[in-house]
């Protein structure tokens, strides 16, 4: 079982995930705050995290399309409704619901 390490403001904390898990779903699921403002839909980009260590995966054609149309994000940066574990990884939680001061979203879809 893989084994995420995922940092934000004020924690680090690791956990395991099932394998072909949504990365935002094994987040959320751990206690971890992260935003996820689209349910899971590569529309919205709030679900972002900075991978450190690991391998996310290939990008898909939704995904690089809507990261391509942001400025300023570095080639680490993913989203984390449209990355499946399949590796042992360490993010950085760049949205999270407490410090923007906002609901989550829905939940995204398994």
């Amino acid at each position: 079982m893989p084994k995420i390490t995922a940092e934000t403001a004020t924690e680090t904390k690791a956990f395991a995930a099932d394998e072909g898990r949504k990365l935002v779903l094994a987040i959320e699921d751990a206690g971890v705050d992260i935003l996820h403002r689209c349910g899971g839909n590569a529309k919205c980009t709030t679900c972002r995290v900075e991978v450190l260590a690991g391998d996310p995966g290939e990008m898909a054609e939704p995904e690089r399309n809507r990261l391509a149309a942001e400025t300023g994000l570095a080639e680490n940066v993913r989203l984390s409704c449209q990355v499946r574990v399949a590796d042992d990884l360490h993010v950085r939680v760049l949205g999270q619901a407490s410090v923007r001061g906002l609901d989550p979203g829905p939940r995204p879809a398994e």
